[in-house]
Formats: C-alpha cells, sequence, structure tokens
C-alpha cells in the first residue's frame, strides 16, 4: 500500500503528526476521517500522486500521529486540528494546496478553509454535512444515523469503557452499516483500522474529538454568515439505506448546506456509501481531478 510514497512524521508546535507523501506537482492534502487512518486513501492516492504531489496525514489523535495528553476542547478541535496541517504542509515547503478531506477530516478542512483562507486553494468535502447546519436541524432520522456522536460525546470514560470493551465488534458494525459495497474495505487497511482502534490512548482521542464540538460550534457560530472563499466540490454518498438520514435527516440538503457557507460550491452524490475513496475510488478520484484541474 502506497507504493511509492514515503512515510515519515513532522513535528509541529504541539503535536507530532505521522504521514505519507508522494508524487510530483501541485500540493494537495488529504485528510482522513473517523474510524480510520491514512490508509482510507491508499486506492485514489496513487491516482493523485500522477499529477500532484499528496500529502496523506493522520489527525492529531488518530492513528499514529501524536495524542493529546490534556482534556481541554482546544487541545482537540478543529482549529487544533487545522493549525496542525497547515504547520505540517509549511514544514513540507507548501505554503498553499488544495485539501481533500472525508467525515472528521472535512470539518478540519472547513476550520481551515476559514482561520487560513490564504493557504487553500480548493476545498473538496467527501460524505459531510456542515456541522452546525446539523446541529441546528437534528431529527430522530438524523439522530439515529449519528448515534456514534451522541454516545461519543457523553462523559469520560462512559463511551472509552463501552466501546473499549467490545472495540471490534463498534468498529466491524461501523463499517459494515456505512458501506454500501462489498469488500470495498481492503484487509491490510481493516487490520490497520482495527489495531488504531483498540488503542485506549487514541479511542480516547477520538471520543474527545467528538466532545470538542461544543467549542467547535462556538467557532462557527462566531464565523456565522462568513462564507469559504475558495471553490469547493462537494461529493457524498449516494446509497446509504441502513442508516436513513444520513448526514441531512429530512430537512437537509447536503449541497445547500454547503452553499450557505461558500460562495463557489458544486458537486453530487456517488452511487457508494459513506467511504467514496474505498468504494468507489475511480469515480471519487475522477470527480475531484476534473474539479482542480486549472484551479
Amino acid at each position: 500500500m502506497f507504493d511509492g510514497f514515503t512515510k515519515t512524521q513532522v513535528e509541529t508546535l504541539s503535536i507530532t503528526i505521522n504521514l505519507v507523501k508522494g508524487g510530483e506537482g501541485p500540493p494537495l492534502l488529504l485528510l482522513h476521517g473517523y474510524p480510520q487512518n491514512h490508509l482510507m486513501w491508499h486506492k485514489v492516492a496513487p491516482i493523485f500522486a500522477e499529477h500532484y504531489t499528496v500529502v496523506a496525514p493522520e489527525l492529531r489523535g488518530y492513528g499514529d500521529s501524536g495524542k493529546p495528553a490534556s482534556d481541554d476542547f482546544n487541545d482537540h478541535c478543529k482549529r487544533a486540528s487545522a493549525r496542525d496541517q497547515v504547520e505540517v504542509m509549511e514544514a513540507l515547503g507548501f505554503d498553499r494546496f488544495h485539501v481533500v478531506g472525508h467525515d472528521r477530516g472535512a470539518r478540519v478542512g472547513h476550520r481551515m478553509a476559514l482561520d487560513h483562507p490564504a493557504r487553500v486553494r480548493t476545498f473538496t468535502s467527501l460524505d459531510v454535512v456542515a456541522s452546525q447546519a446539523a446541529f441546528e436541524n437534528m431529527d430522530r432520522d438524523l439522530a439515529f444515523s449519528w448515534f456514534h456522536w451522541h454516545l461519543m460525546r457523553q462523559p469520560a470514560p462512559f463511551p472509552e469503557t463501552l466501546i473499549g470493551n467490545s472495540a471490534k465488534l463498534f468498529l466491524d458494525f461501523l463499517l459494515e452499516q456505512w458501506t454500501a459495497v462489498d469488500d470495498a474495505i481492503a484487509p491490510e487497511a481493516y487490520a490497520e483500522y482495527l489495531r488504531c482502534f483498540s488503542d485506549p490512548e487514541t479511542l480516547h482521542c477520538m471520543c474527545m474529538d467528538y466532545r470538542a464540538i461544543a467549542l467547535d460550534l462556538l467557532h462557527d457560530e462566531a464565523d456565522r454568515g462568513r462564507k469559504i472563499a475558495c471553490p469547493m466540490l462537494v461529493l457524498w454518498a449516494g446509497t446509504m439505506p441502513k442508516r436513513p438520514g444520513w448526514q441531512t435527516g429530512k430537512g437537509l440538503s447536503m449541497l445547500e448546506s454547503w452553499r450557505e457557507r461558500a460562495d463557489d460550491v458544486q458537486g453530487r452524490a456517488l452511487d457508494c456509501g459513506h467511504f467514496l475513496p474505498e468504494e468507489a475510488p475511480e469515480e471519487t478520484a475522477r470527480e475531484i481531478l476534473a474539479f482542480l484541474a486549472d484551479r
């Protein structure tokens, strides 16, 4: 996996970030989501690397990146994660770059585009509705689909204990419920997802990431009405029968959610589940490459 890529770590001002880097051309930053790590990009990264210098890091608290010792939300919020990745790209020699984020990575990318607009050339969001829109329009369908979020926000060590006692069961349930394409998750990737997901320190940081929505929403409120300046592509899961109300509930539109927050937005649903880069890698890569062309 990631043949031709270099694995390394970058020391930011506050945390160590694990990453792989490969290819040549303009810089492209790939930000993974929950419950995964950088390996979720293994099918599309080589395609991107034919045209771009691809950087696929692991967010703070995830994979083999550093784990914040503090339970302060400031150390787990999207603002802190976005700052990490800006520092990573700067350390690698890139002042301006394209950003593609999936799941949690898209939430980090959203915050990055607001906090560091001069850095972000384009922003691609994979299967995420804006957090503020989701929480302000939470209905029973969305709450059912996002049960994990409401569980993981509970005080420690309650969710950590429940999930940790059955880490494989919990991970397998998420992957099965969120996937529409059989055998999309490669065994090698799954083994690494399970290794990281089973680590108590990582599990705690994952829960803190979700708990930090309390601070993330304050940051979003401070930026209410302020739009992302760069062009934006939105791709999302078009096949989620096991999770009715996934991302949008009954009342939200994925595109309209983002058009309220960005000036230049395009996108569509793909015929797959939540894990677009693993379930529909060729189509996902094709859509992103077409969007990035000449930008």
